[in-house]
């Protein structure tokens, strides 16, 4: 009764009636094809570029050329050889990195003590850009392989740590006091109880943390690299190649993306509710 004399007061005001939108789902196959025509449209334009001669080769090779470079790269052993030595860096200090924020994380966001003790020292040294520690590394380790992996590792820590922490003090403390009164032990509250239910912050940093692994690596690599996807791209700067620096920069992308696909395979695995009410919502 009360809407229906409310109505025409409403409509005289000049408001509407709300529309309840319901998103309907997309077919996979065509939403493939939207996620592709971005890419597609830089790499259309790049080749009208080329074609043209707006683009020039001493400014930016063809995509042909690229393709050419990859080949010739592939063919002489330079590119797998650049490629092992380059993931090896990145996943060593990808590992040593994020062992190092899960365990801080853990010990930060579960044992007030580890959180007085730890936060704040990490909470200052997490706002040091990563780059600015170059030098010092250079000065500590040398220009060796140890200063580009603990650079990487440190870079992967704190995104690693700062979830982590939040994810664990997010944890219901009524199901951690549930689990200590039917038994569990220390390591198995963690393991059994406080991991997986801070699994969605735990990814969130894993993702972060591969991200930066990515860009952890560039800079490393510019640390007189004598092996890797960094000393081929200081090669062809010499040298004025700019398919093989075009062919450096799309590897680094791809692996960035290849990161972040992982980490949305691991969540695909470990939580399927979640992937199940995201797609849903869309």
């Amino acid at each position: 009764m009360t809407a229906a004399l409310d109505a025409p007061a409403a409509r005289a005001a000049g408001l509407v009636t709300p529309r309840v939108h319901l998103a309907r789902p997309r077919a996979r196959a065509l939403s493939l094809s939207l996620r592709a025509l971005g890419p597609l449209a830089l790499l259309g334009a790049w080749s009208a570029a080329s074609a043209t001669g707006v683009l020039t080769p001493d400014v930016l090779a063809s995509p042909v050329g690229v393709v050419r470079a990859v080949g010739e790269l592939w063919g002489n052993g330079q590119l797998g050889d650049a490629l092992t030595v380059s993931l090896t860096r990145s996943g060593l200090g990808l590992l040593l990195g994020v062992a190092a924020g899960l365990l801080l994380g853990v010990v930060t966001g579960l044992f007030r003590l580890g959180e007085e003790l730890l936060d704040s020292p990490m909470q200052v040294l997490r706002t040091v850009p990563f780059l600015a520690l170059v030098p010092l590394f250079m000065v500590w380790f040398g220009i060796n392989e140890t200063a580009k992996v603990v650079l990487i590792a440190v870079a992967t820590t704190f995104p690693m740590y700062v979830n982590t922490a939040q994810g664990v003090r997010g944890v219901d403390r009524k199901l951690v006091e549930a689990a200590r009164t039917f038994g569990l032990g220390r390591f198995a509250l963690i393991r059994e109880v406080v991991l997986p239910t801070a699994l969605p912050a735990l990814l969130a940093g894993l993702r972060l943390s591969m991200t930066l692994s990515v860009i952890a690596l560039i800079a490393a690599e510019e640390i007189n690299s004598t092996a890797g996807i960094g000393y081929l791209m200081t090669q062809a700067q010499n040298y004025a190649r700019t398919d093989i620096l075009a062919v450096c920069i799309l590897i680094y992308g791809l692996l960035g993306l290849l990161a972040d696909l992982l980490v949305r395979l691991l969540e695909r695995v470990l939580m399927p509710w979640r992937t199940a009410g995201t797609g849903a919502a869309r």
